[in-house]
């Protein structure tokens, strides 16, 4: 059986390039042609971009691909579809359609092999009730794939990730420790008992955001992706103007993952995370950093919500078998961005 992790550098969301080094690739004097029309766009750090349509209605557009985070082709072809639509999810907003992107080492891995993965993409896309409806395909050295979503809003239900207010819970929908879950898998360390955690959660989709963005109390959401926790927190954090409090008992988290910690399985995507942001944080020792800096792939949604509307949000997610505590809280702005206790 083919393993396709060994044709690919890193793995799903942990190839992603650092915070870091994307703000040196993004940084420019050009300026970008004004569109009153362009609600969200690349001057912030959202998750997708959003057009207004002009009839109370907004486009959403958004595209992510990465290399294999898993061996099985037909898993990795969900797991990246359910990762490309989760951003339209995290806006709040209803899919519509996928294009598929694909980059296949035809030379080195059969085409059948990525029939599989295009027929994963499809059965998610299936699954959010979207068509995928074209896509484009390059030769390419290592095998990649991913999707461009489009999705739409109205306009008052618009989740960002830059509109968190003081006094707001946060909430994660999924537990975290997939890059090193990945990882241990990576270096022949995973147990056979626990090859399913991670894909399972992958695989997941965040069609909650639908729900979510119907409720007004919700002051931000995002989707928890490859900078890890503390990276998507901090944007949250920063783009708001808040900082934030966060019990790391109470961080939803795979606890295999603390195992294979202890066996250095730590993906080489933590450290760039750390490099990124890490002196904008003080933290009480090397697991946590490990595990809230640990890149994730298809990861949960990352949700602040007003105090009274806690119990609405929590019977929600409850409902959804999702996680439904609160890991922290938002707070004024101040010196420290984000405290850990």
């Amino acid at each position: 059986m083919i393993k396709l992790t060994q044709y690919s550098h890193g793995a799903g969301c942990g190839c992603k390039i650092s915070p870091k080094v994307l703000d040196t690739i993004l940084g420019t004097s050009i300026q970008s042609a004004a569109n009153k029309n362009l609600l969200v766009g690349n001057d912030s750090r959202d998750d997708a971009a959003v057009y207004d349509l002009g009839d109370g209605m907004a486009l959403i557009s958004t595209t992510d691909f990465f290399l294999p985070i898993v061996d099985d082709p037909y898993i990795f072809g969900k797991v990246a579809a359910a990762n490309a639509i989760s951003d339209v999810y995290a806006m709040g907003g209803k899919p519509l359609l996928a294009i598929a992107i694909l980059g296949w080492p035809v030379n080195k891995i059969a085409p059948e092999i990525a029939t599989k993965v295009m027929e994963g993409g499809r059965e998610i896309c299936k699954e959010a009730g979207i068509p995928l409806a074209g896509g484009h395909s390059i030769d390419n050295p290592e095998p990649i794939f991913g999707l461009a979503v489009t999705g739409k809003i109205d306009i008052p239900n618009l989740k960002k990730n830059s509109t968190a207010r003081s006094g707001s819970k946060l909430y994660l929908t999924k537990p975290i420790g997939v890059g090193i879950l990945a990882t241990a898998q990576r270096q022949g360390k995973l147990k056979k008992e626990h090859q399913n955690i991670a894909p399972d959660s992958m695989m997941l989709l965040n069609k909650v955001g639908v729900e979510l963005s119907k409720i007004k109390e919700i002051t931000a959401m995002t989707d928890v992706t490859g900078f890890g926790l503390l990276g998507h927190l901090i944007e949250m954090c920063e783009g708001s103007g808040v900082s934030a409090v966060i019990d790391y008992d109470k961080v939803p988290i795979f606890p295999e993952a603390k195992a294979y910690l202890k066996e250095g399985s730590i993906p080489g995507g933590t450290n760039r995370n750390w490099d990124s942001y890490g002196h904008k944080l003080n933290l009480k020792n090397t697991e946590q950093k490990h595990i809230l800096c640990d890149p994730q792939t298809s990861g949960g949604l990352l949700i602040a919500v007003e105090e009274n509307a806690t119990n609405q949000i929590e019977a929600l997610l409850k409902q959804q078998n999702l996680i439904s505590h609160s890991l922290g809280y938002l707070t004024e702005q101040n010196k420290e961005l984000i405290k850990i206790f």
